[in-house]
């Protein structure tokens, strides 16, 4: 007998989504084949919405044309159970053939003229309106019929929210007037717009009535049966957490792969970012065997393997259980076959030693990446994070993402140093509970605008946590400024590494700030000078106002008054990284728990029980580690993993869990020394001890 709690054991899925063609030739044994090699315990397979893969009976779902009398989705569902795994039925109902959209008119999305919207891609075939009876009655009808025929575990949707823009249906328009008393905004984002935050709030609420709909109407037929909205890389960030308490059994968040030169940090970014704002819900990535681009569409074409292989693996070690999916079952190129193979074996040989640890960290990144919240930069686009992300990657300080909306006491309290690396707009409520966590004795790092704005992007005359950080707003922000430096000033652990320098590089965009008594200012602005004509660039005045404020007492704080974090992530200048290692470490008041010494590029990730912890290193080393790319990983030259031990540890053994092999371990000053070598894409160091 199937239970509610099936999502705990789907930890390896395969995803097909089939052409329309893909009946005619469909291939089921090179699939049974692909789920077994891949030691997948769950697969997702096309059944309806735009196109039905299954006999169905419900007028208007277009049945594939190439289907003659054959059944491929309930072939692949056959497979799937014979090797015993969880099965997801794919729907999309984001779009409608000619004859539905025909009949049906009021389904469609409609421009402010009301006039329906044709498909960007493919002429001939219109967008649905998710606040029409489509979604609300079709799709749940279209589910029902899945559910009701074959043996599936849930309904998983893909594009469920039909037009993303703003649809002006009847419907929409109506029932938008009837709950808020407004018409539809004329813009999107237009903030003046009285009706555009009715209208963000009343879109979520619409939005989540529809997944409690499509969920009781599956489980009203298979009570343990669930359905699971595709999420993009920020959505769930939108979601009702009541909704989420009573729905969601899991997270399947659709961030296939890198775009353009994105970091190969960015799958663990996922994870993390998730983990960070619902601590308690498995998450999935799903990894396209392809290439995925913003301005570019190869969906059936085939990304470098050792890509594939990072992007998944990355994933899983920051605890997102992977994930992959093919576009069209026809195969013409399958070096991607090997490549998910190996991950997903790299996964399955981990997980009985991993999956019971949790996860763990001392530092916290506030993710402040709610739509629209940020004033210095696109809604979706947040460099001062990236940075200050890329640094402690680079510096191989294990950190975790927080999500701002829960800064709380309960939520700081596992860690030892909570980093602002732009946090602008925090409530009183918010601020409140940083300023209790560094009086705790809480470490923070704050850079450029944090705690500028309220919530609700008002402007503050001072910071909300100008107590804390020891410094006063005295002249607005200014920028961008070519041609800025910060003078080393004082002698400081924030300061240290420099070497003989003077100053180093300072930001673009700056504010104006005095300190309080008692801190301390180790960097200090140098006065504005020309940069052209050559002639004229040197400095002519001393340096005066401060660039880096630490305050000592109970906590460590450190605020740097300006864009720090966006300014490393855009030129990575060294010193930029070192600054924030730095101040992240003496915020710290001491080595992390956990470290990784030696060189290369790599992703820490860290997990602990009662009596062993588990050091997960991720080869990121590769000749383009900046560009994104990965052509082939570069074996990590030896490396030094120290642990500190538990006071009443009686010694440590240690196993590294990819090699197999058992390793030495050097006890030195209350802390395990382990090192590795030949280490590839993966290693992990699992330190186990007994109590005294």
């Amino acid at each position: 007998m199937r239970t509610p709690d099936w999502p705990l054991t789907a930890t390896r899925w395969t995803q097909l989504t089939l052409a329309e063609d893909d009946p005619a030739h469909l291939d089921v044994d090179f699939w049974t084949s692909v789920m077994r090699d891949s030691r997948s315990n769950a697969v997702c397979v096309s059944a309806g919405g735009y196109i039905a893969y299954y006999p169905t009976r419900i007028p208007y779902h277009h049945r594939s044309t190439f289907m003659g009398d054959t059944d491929p989705f309930g072939a692949l569902v056959e497979a799937a159970r014979g090797l015993g795994m969880h099965v997801m039925a794919r729907v999309d109902p984001h779009a409608v053939h000619a004859d539905a959209a025909t009949a049906h008119p009021e389904w469609l999305a409609c421009d402010q003229e009301g006039a329906p919207i044709e498909h960007w891609s493919h002429p001939g075939i219109w967008l649905t309106c998710a606040f029409t009876g489509y979604h609300r009655e079709f799709v749940t009808e279209v589910a029902r019929e899945i559910v009701r025929e074959y043996d599936v575990d849930a309904i998983f949707a893909n594009r469920w929210e039909g037009y993303y823009g703003i649809s002006y249906s009847e419907a929409a328009r109506r029932s938008f007037r009837d709950d808020t008393g407004f018409e539809l905004p004329k813009r999107e984002h237009d903030t003046t717009d009285p009706a555009w935050p009715a209208y963000v709030a009343w879109r979520r609420r619409r939005l989540s009535e529809l997944v409690s709909i499509w969920d009781a109407a599956v489980k009203d037929l298979r009570p343990h049966a669930r359905f699971i909205p595709n999420l993009g890389a920020f959505a769930a960030r939108d979601l009702e957490p009541e909704l989420v308490k009573r729905v969601y059994p899991l997270f399947v968040v659709d961030k296939q792969g890198r775009s353009g030169i994105e970091a190969p940090w960015a799958a663990g970014r996922v994870a993390k970012r998730s983990r960070g704002l619902f601590p308690d819900r498995p998450v999935g990535l799903i990894t396209s065997v392809g290439p995925e681009y913003h301005q570019h569409r190869w969906k059936d074409s085939v990304a470098p393997p050792e890509e594939v292989r990072t992007w998944i693996v990355d994933g899983f070690a920051q605890g997102a259980f992977p994930w992959f999916t093919k576009f069209n079952a026809t195969v013409s190129d399958p070096r991607w076959v090997p490549a998910v193979v190996d991950a997903f074996g790299l996964h399955a040989k981990l997980e009985p030693v991993l999956a019971p640890m949790p996860l763990t960290a001392e530092v916290a990144l506030v993710d402040p990446s709610r739509a629209g919240r940020i004033r210095s930069g696109a809604a979706h686009s947040f460099p001062d994070e990236d940075g200050f992300y890329q640094a402690l990657v680079e510096a191989r300080i294990p950190f975790d993402l927080l999500a701002d909306q829960v800064l709380s006491a309960e939520r700081l309290r596992p860690y030892k140093v909570l980093v602002l690396a732009n946090a602008e707009q925090l409530s009183d409520e918010q601020c409140a509970a940083v300023r209790d966590y560094v009086a705790a004795g809480g470490g923070l790092v704050a850079a450029h605008q944090s705690s500028l704005y309220d919530e609700h992007g008002e402007p503050r005359a001072n910071f909300g946590l100008a107590d804390v950080f020891g410094a006063d707003l005295v002249s607005p922000l200014r920028g961008p400024i070519k041609n800025n430096y910060i003078a080393l000033t004082g002698e400081h652990p924030v300061s240290g590494g420099f070497g003989p320098a003077g100053r180093i590089i300072g930001g673009t965009r700056l504010l104006g700030v005095e300190a309080r008594p008692g801190t301390q200012v180790p960097f200090r602005f140098v006065p504005d000078f020309p940069d052209l004509p050559m002639e004229e660039l040197y400095a002519r005045k001393d340096p005066d106002a401060p660039a880096v404020i630490t305050r000592e007492g109970p906590g460590r704080v450190v605020y740097l008054p300006f864009d720090l974090g966006a300014i490393f992530w855009e030129t990575l200048q060294a010193d930029h990284g070192r600054l924030i290692a730095n101040a992240v470490r003496w915020a710290l008041g001491g080595e992390p728990e956990a470290t990784v010494r030696g060189p290369g590029l790599v992703d820490l990730a860290v997990r602990r029980d009662e009596h062993s912890l588990a050091v997960t290193v991720v080869n990121l080393t590769n000749p383009m580690a900046m560009r994104g790319a990965i052509r082939e990983t570069i074996p990590l030259p030896p490396q030094t993993v120290s642990v500190a031990l538990p006071p009443d540890a009686a010694g440590a053994t240690a196993r590294l869990l990819v090699d197999g092999s058992e390793v030495p371990v050097a006890v030195r000053d209350g802390r395990a020394e382990v090192e590795l070598t030949g280490a590839g894409l993966i290693e992990v160091v699992h330190l186990t001890w007994e109590p005294r």
